[in-house]
């Protein structure tokens, strides 16, 4: 649909005076990302930079206020996260302004393959220590239990995927491993959760200091269940989602962890696979490439520990193997 004229300028005009009011000017607009929000760069007279966000719904206001919230719950981990500053809905032109620190360095999922096998590892397993601590923060005790929740979860999703039109390669092992597996989301904690924490929303600063970026998918469930977007990282790196998985769990992963975590990259890959449809044929072949790399990596899905982890830690001496 074509977006009106009238709409679009008051638009225009609501962000304008939003800056002017601040005494902002915009730099430049960010394009990299998946989010439907619009990412400004804006900085002061002082040449402070900070992060313009922009929803074109104002009945996304109550989801953006709690987004909100959670980033000031956040702060007290005196994490290099991006701190919430204003939130500002103008119903006129159906637009929400939230205006957040600025996390400063360049792409990790740019930067990382320049770096020595050793410092990818590294920075994997601070990746993986940052994770651990997003995850002391509570769920709500009020939040159905995570088994109802994610066993509606998995069905959706792979009806969608069904009906979607794509087929992943190897998606009858896909499916047969989750029906065999899924009773392991029983009796599982929830806390809160990045809700897309990958390379991709990581920055690295010229310090070395890995920055966490992009908290608008923000939710609560299986800690577990976020080290899913681990294919996204152990594509770009093995090194740095070895250096993950044992910066999370401190070099000590429980028994149980793996079966489960790929349960959770499988159930993923059907539900990406149904939503890449609508996002074109670039992003149907990535789908379908992870599910290649699963594939291979889990040993047709016989083996839940990845082929790419043996590369991690030496549990007695925390030396490296290459």
């Amino acid at each position: 649909m074509t977006e009106k004229p009238a709409a679009k300028a008051i638009e225009q005009n609501f962000l304008e005076n939003y800056c002017s009011l601040r005494r902002l000017t915009i730099v430049q607009e960010i394009t990299r990302g998946w989010s439907a929000d619009k990412k400004y760069l804006v900085q002061n007279a002082d040449g402070e930079k900070f992060l313009l966000r922009t929803t074109r719904s104002a009945e996304k206001f109550p989801y953006k206020q709690q987004e909100f919230a959670v980033l000031k719950t956040l702060e007290k981990l005196d994490l290099p996260l991006p701190k919430p500053l204003d939130l500002t809905c103008c119903k006129d032109c159906e637009t929400i302004c939230m205006l957040l620190s600025w996390v400063p360095g360049e792409d990790l999922e740019e930067g990382l393959p320049e770096r020595s096998p050793e410092e990818q590892y590294h920075l994997g397993i601070t990746a993986g220590k940052i994770l651990r601590q997003l995850h002391t923060i509570s769920a709500p005790d009020t939040l159905p239990c995570w088994g109802e929740r994610f066993a509606k979860k998995i069905d959706r999703r792979i009806k969608a995927y069904t009906l979607c039109g794509v087929r992943l390669p190897h998606d009858e092992e896909i499916l047969v491993y989750i029906a065999a597996n899924r009773h392991l989301i029983q009796n599982r904690p929830q806390c809160f959760q990045h809700g897309d924490y990958h390379i991709g929303n990581m920055v690295l600063d010229e310090n070395g200091t890995l920055g966490i970026v992009d908290f608008d998918r923000a939710d609560c469930g299986d800690p577990w269940e976020e080290l899913n977007r681990i294919t996204w990282c152990a594509a770009a790196s093995r090194y740095f989602a070895a250096g993950r998985i044992d910066g999370y769990f401190d070099g000590d992963i429980p028994e149980n962890f793996w079966k489960l975590c790929l349960l959770y990259i499988c159930s993923d890959m059907t539900g990406a696979a149904a939503a890449a449809v609508s996002l074109g044929e670039d992003e149907v072949a990535g789908v379908v490439q992870t599910a290649r790399d699963v594939f291979s990596w889990f040993n047709d899905l016989n083996n839940p520990i990845p082929s790419w982890h043996p590369f991690g830690m030496n549990q007695t001496d925390g030396s490296y193997h290459l």
